[in-house]
């Protein structure tokens, strides 16, 4: 561990974000561009005397789970994480490990309106944020924990995971999710990726067909998609991915073709959310 260099770049990362990039006010009084100490040790679920004494540099060697969630308070890109790890004295984490949502994806998330569904997600499918539209077009994907927080996995043990799509989808649907998982599993077969793999071939005779077709190019993000919804009916959206490449994650944003059915529906329901949500404001 390299205490004085550790110091030396969390310091500098947290100078070097400004409260928006976390989604907090900035507010008058605020003179310094950066976020305060208090702040980050709020984001990293720590107290303020721990994260202080990491930067002063006295205090001592952070854990792994320590320095994954400064890595994520601090919206540390996978090269930064992994000098973080370095300075630390660990070896880098697995890449599929980066959970928090990049400052990029943040910034454009916060700018939407309000009638826009959307929703960031890594490429393993584990959903890490939606806006209030979002979740109500599709419901609460944050809410899973295990292996079922990866839609791939839900898709192929939970029948409520297919409820959202026409029955005569489900077969394409299978396929997309499959051939997304193999791209990430050749990418790191030891990780997550590889354990919801061993575990879906124990689980789901479909998805062990599936996962023997070797499929990785099943076109779909330019399809105009069918989903179903409990109130509004059937809807015809595209879905269209922001990649951040560096954190392996992306944004969702849902779209209807202008005046058509399916977006007279989406204005209905974005009433109705603006409406709850004024209500408990």
């Amino acid at each position: 561990m390299d205490r004085q260099q550790l110091a030396g770049f969390v310091r500098a990362r947290r100078e070097a974000l400004r409260p928006e990039d976390v989604g907090l006010p900035r507010g008058p009084r605020r003179r310094a561009g950066g976020l305060r100490r208090e702040e980050v040790a709020a984001l990293a679920g720590m107290s303020v005397d721990y994260y202080s004494r990491i930067e002063q540099p006295r205090g001592p060697m952070p854990s792994e789970q320590m320095l994954s969630a400064l890595a994520r308070a601090l919206r540390l890109s996978r090269f930064e994480r992994d000098h973080l790890f370095q300075l630390g004295g660990f070896a880098t984490p697995p890449r599929d490990q980066d959970s928090g949502v990049s400052p990029t994806l943040w910034r454009v998330f916060e700018g939407l309106s309000d009638d826009v569904p959307a929703l960031v997600m890594t490429n393993l499918g584990e959903v890490l944020v939606q806006n209030p539209l979002a979740m109500a077009l599709i419901g609460d994907y944050t809410r899973f924990t295990g292996l079922s927080r990866y839609l791939v996995y839900r898709w192929f043990t939970d029948p409520s995971a297919r409820e959202l799509f026409p029955v005569e989808d489900h077969p394409k649907r299978g396929r997309v999710f499959t051939a997304d998982l193999r791209v990430e599993y050749a990418a790191n077969p030891v990780g997550t990726a590889g354990e919801i793999v061993a575990a879906l071939l124990k689980a789901s005779s479909e998805f062990a067909a599936i996962w023997r077709l070797h499929e990785v190019d099943v076109t779909h993000y330019l399809e105009l998609k069918r989903y179903r919804h409990a109130t509004l009916g059937e809807l015809e959206m595209y879905a269209q991915p922001l990649l951040d490449v560096d954190h392996s994650q992306y944004m969702m944003v849902y779209a209807a073709v202008p005046g058509s059915p399916t977006d007279e529906k989406l204005k209905q329901l974005a009433a109705t959310v603006d409406r709850l949500q004024r209500s408990k404001g």
